[in-house]
């Protein structure tokens, strides 16, 4: 009957008896000491991962970014409160569909791959056990980033449903746009696996400066495209972003102005060459994309030149070739007077009209976030 008793299953309704139930290992005649127990302790292994989470700590070094982080916590605005239904697109042409979707497409190459290039630079961060303050920053960010995609998403698949891939084009200039997208992703796709690359590979303050540089280029364009576009929904879309983007800037700024002064000679070397690949990188939507990283047929410019020029006609005021220089120009000087004091020499830009240092370029290393 014992026998019996000791292999019983209780989920098979054979009831328990006391025999068949084990003590609690836990259940103690009196609590132990600390000291007792302070005695039989055992370290814990060393975490060796050279690129791990854990431990945590959540210090501040730089009171400044948890100023701005508790300013980002409402960012004020959502896409889906947008002015969406004032965007009639039955009053466009088909051509102007394309051309307008196209527009954003291509924003999408820079702005749409924002959520998960932030994103990995926060975990980076994580496991290079930055401040807390730069964590915050990095999720802000990517919060952020997140409303520009969907931004972009709406704007392209109220324009071409299913787009910017997902449909068959009807007209000629459709089918230029849409050869031309796959050609814009290719390039992504490249610069998603080398920034996968890179961002293990530089610290936090070389990071930070490329940052710093797509910031201040995309404060600049959305601030443009908010001036000069005649849809309601896009320019209340691009006040928005644009106020975002200063947001991200004074983040870029605020540590920068902490960690500059301490850079080695070596790294201030390095970010005058990531200057460089970001101006490249970024040029594919600020003015039009150099040959040293952007891999695209000699069909590609003359088919962007008439899909803009079908959207101005459209009242998305796309900004000339000569607009976008200036822009563009406008940005680089911004960015020279804040680096420049800090011993950090500025790249040669000849496509803008900007001297300065010749620096080699390498498609491997590019780590610009816009």
């Amino acid at each position: 009957m014992v026998q019996e008793e000791r292999v019983s299953k209780p989920n098979k309704g054979v009831a328990v008896t006391e025999s068949s139930i084990v003590p609690s290992p836990t259940v103690q005649t009196a609590m132990p000491s600390p000291e007792q127990i302070l005695a039989d302790t055992e370290a814990a292994p060393k975490i060796l991962d050279r690129l791990n989470i854990f431990p945590f700590d959540w210090r501040v070094e730089t009171p400044r970014l948890m100023e701005i982080y508790e300013s980002s916590r409402d960012p004020g605005w959502s896409p889906s409160k947008l002015p969406w239904d004032t965007l009639d697109v039955s009053k466009f042409t088909l051509d102007q569909r394309y051309a307008i979707a196209y527009w954003w497409t291509l924003l999408s190459v820079f702005d749409a791959s924002g959520p998960a290039v932030f994103a990995r630079a926060m975990i980076h961060a994580y496991e290079v056990h930055e401040e807390d303050a730069i964590r915050k920053c990095f999720f802000a960010v990517t919060r952020d980033e997140m409303n520009h995609e969907e931004v972009c998403g709406r704007a392209i698949t109220m324009m071409t449903p299913n787009g910017p891939l997902g449909y068959e084009p009807e007209t000629l200039l459709g089918k230029l746009a849409r050869n031309n997208i796959e050609w814009l992703y290719h390039n992504g796709a490249r610069y998603w696996t080398g920034y996968k690359k890179a961002v293990e590979h530089y610290p936090m303050p070389i990071l930070f400066s490329s940052f710093l540089f797509g910031e201040v280029a995309s404060s600049t364009l959305f601030h443009s495209m908010y001036e000069s576009t005649d849809i309601p929904v896009f320019k209340e879309a691009f006040r928005n972003i644009g106020r975002d983007e200063g947001r991200h800037l004074s983040f870029c700024l605020a540590l920068l102005k902490e960690i500059l002064p301490r850079l080695s000679e070596e790294d201030k070397d390095i970010i005058t060459k990531q200057f460089r690949a970001g101006f490249i990188f970024l040029s594919g939507i600020l003015y039009e994309p150099p040959k040293e990283f952007w891999q695209l047929p000699d069909t590609f410019l003359p088919a962007q030149r008439l899909l803009e020029e079908k959207a101005r006609e459209a009242g998305f005021n796309i900004l000339t070739l000569e607009q976008r220089r200036e822009n563009w120009r406008t940005a680089v000087v911004r960015l020279k007077t804040v680096v420049e004091p800090y011993g950090i020499k500025f790249p040669a830009l000849p496509e803008v009209g900007i001297d300065g240092e010749d620096v080699a370029f390498d498609p491997d290393k590019i780590v610009p976030i816009f």
